[in-house]
């Protein structure tokens, strides 16, 4: 049975949701930790369902145990954030955005999701591009936000993919984030794209960027166990868009 279950009382009005799977270059999971970490914001659920491992996770001097995707909240903002310390199994994907795309209805959420694009060019110095694609009436927030539209024809894939498809069929207004990623390694320049491009204007709310940049190796070390078993399970596990020529 999937579910969202609440664990603690929240109370929002109309607020966005920030997806952070692990995709490629994990750069939603590292917006959305990152948006969690600079607001403080509140453990108040967790996403239970088959596909998921069942796992404790843990933070450093802190004694709870938590399940490895859960739901936080912050009143201030009207925003929620989806973090995921694990990936989700395929097989599990479509039940998963089941239940996530129903909960998201019963909180009358708006859902960003994220996912990375792998990058064709080695040059640091390029900055990523960012676009977005919408569900429901989606068109309207990325248009006013000066958010760009994809570049050519593509597929997201994953379990991100699974939400958006979920997110189209059921007409809720949302829209997915995508930014040009290291389709190799851990990726906060991109992430911090992301973040500045896409997830403020579209959220409202105004983050500092800068750690994600300073931290940079001490967040690729962080990550890089994950990105590897993201690596190992291909593409069906890791949420990710790519052209639709790949697919010809």
């Amino acid at each position: 049975m999937a579910r969202v279950r609440e664990r603690a009382e929240f109370d929002l009005e109309s607020p966005v949701l920030v997806e952070g799977l692990p995709g490629v270059g994990l750069v939603g999971k590292i917006a959305t930790d990152h948006l969690v970490d600079e607001y403080d914001m509140t453990y108040v659920a967790s996403v239970e369902c088959d596909g998921i491992p069942e796992v404790a996770v843990y933070d450093e001097d802190d004694y709870t145990a938590r399940p490895p995707v859960r739901v936080y909240a912050d009143e201030e903002r009207d925003l929620l954030a989806l973090q995921a310390d694990v990936p989700v199994n395929r097989v599990a994907a479509e039940g998963f955005a089941a239940c996530v795309t129903s909960w998201v209805a019963d909180v009358d959420a708006t859902p960003l999701y994220l996912s990375g694009f792998p990058r064709q060019t080695d040059d640091p110095s390029d900055v990523p591009d960012v676009f977005g694609v919408a569900t429901g009436d989606g068109t309207a927030m990325l248009t006013e936000h000066g958010v760009d539209a994809p570049p050519e024809r593509g597929v997201v894939g994953g379990p991100t993919g699974a939400l958006v498809n979920r997110a189209d069929a059921e007409d809720v207004d949302g829209a997915c984030l995508v930014v040009e990623s290291d389709p190799q390694f851990p990726d906060p320049a991109a992430a911090k794209q992301l973040l500045e491009k896409g997830i403020e204007p579209l959220a409202d709310v105004d983050v500092g960027t800068d750690t994600l940049v300073e931290q940079a190796e001490e967040i690729r070390e962080q990550k890089e166990q994950l990105a590897q078993r993201m690596q190992q399970a291909g593409e069906e596990e890791s949420s990710q868009a790519q052209p639709m020529r790949m697919f010809e």
